[in-house]
């Protein structure tokens, strides 16, 4: 197969590693519509390739990992049910693909961690840091509620009470905090992020890939299914509906606070 499949999620191939580049650096490397549908079918291709035994992601430029969905899009691509449903969808694709991914994935993380970015670095099997990191999940800030397939990775890694400071509080972490916390396999000076996010790929890459391949498969095998009913996971898009999500939306992009009515 040909890459790249988005043009903004370049894929080099560095011996058995793939490495994937967000690649919006103007916007922090903030994701749209397309870019999700993008990593989805990325990751899908690279986890049919066997020849590879570790992909890394990584954000353009040092200053963000990304900043997570593209707000500046919001008014094309979601406001609505139907598009939020829709929007969801691809979303969860694309998140869950990380996870579904046969070969282990590293999040190589340095400055902006936030909403979907530090989604994404929550589903890898391994996230390295610099200490200049900022990680958080404000989808507080635009009345949006965040999925339950994306919340459980991080509950699953830092427990139901750092899940409250991100989700309720809109705690945004640096890189030694996240890493205290659970969110950060490992922690390092910002300018030796990418030396040890790479490193780490290697030693994966020199066990079996095969005994990889079936651990991660076996760790997610055996957290179980979560009990969430069709009912209430369809429910998770009903704040398209509400006047926070699009007041808060168009306060984003007039750079003011958005005020909050809860309705």
């Amino acid at each position: 197969m040909t890459f790249p499949l988005h043009p903004a999620l370049p894929v080099a191939r560095d011996g058995d590693l793939a490495i994937v580049t967000f690649d919006r650096p103007a916007r922090r490397n903030a994701f749209d519509l397309g870019m999700w549908q993008g990593l989805q079918a990325t990751m899908a291709a690279l986890s049919a390739d066997t020849t590879l035994r570790c992909v890394v992601l990584r954000g353009a430029g040092s200053e963000a990992f990304s900043a997570g969905a593209d707000i500046s899009a919001f008014t094309a691509e979601r406001g609505s049910r139907a598009l939020e449903d829709r929007y969801a969808a691809v979303l969860h694709d694309s998140m869950q693909s990380i996870r579904l991914c046969i070969h282990p994935v590293v999040a190589m993380i340095r400055g902006w961690c936030l909403g979907g970015g530090a989604g994404i670095a929550t589903m890898c099997d391994f996230r390295v840091g610099g200490e200049g990191v900022r990680f958080g999940i404000t989808a507080r800030n635009l009345g949006i509620w965040y999925p339950y397939a994306e919340m459980d990775p991080v509950i699953e890694l830092a427990g139901t009470g750092v899940a409250a400071e991100i989700f309720i509080e809109g705690r945004i972490f640096t890189g030694r905090e996240a890493y205290e916390k659970g969110l950060l396999s490992r922690v390092v000076a910002d300018d030796a992020t990418e030396a040890e996010a790479l490193a780490l790929a290697r030693r994966i890459a020199e066990g079996s890939p095969l005994s990889a391949r079936f651990h991660k498969a076996a760790i997610r095998k055996l957290r179980g299914a979560l009990p969430i009913t069709p009912e209430e996971d369809s429910a998770v898009n009903d704040f398209a509906a509400t006047e926070d999500f699009r007041n808060a939306a168009r306060a984003f992009l007039e750079k003011r606070k958005p005020v909050w009515q809860g309705r």
